[in-house]
């Protein structure tokens, strides 16, 4: 099973408040990584991606949760 396939297994099995605590936890994660970068070249930039795309991932199960979906 892939990485994506995982994590997504893994929000459905948090609460909201997990949630919310995780995706704060990434959005500092990412701050620094783009401060990171932008003083000197990470050795993989592709992480920085991988992380927006979790971000998203995260927003858009907060979403659908308290849409009711």
């Amino acid at each position: 099973m892939s990485k994506n396939a995982d994590f997504v297994k893994s929000i459905h099995g948090m609460n909201e408040q997990d949630l919310k605590a995780r995706l704060e936890e990434d959005k500092q994660r990412l701050k620094k990584l783009h401060f990171a970068h932008t003083i000197s070249p990470l050795e993989n930039p592709m992480t920085i991606r991988g992380l927006r795309r979790d971000i998203a991932r995260l927003k858009s199960e907060l979403r659908n949760r308290t849409q009711g979906a």
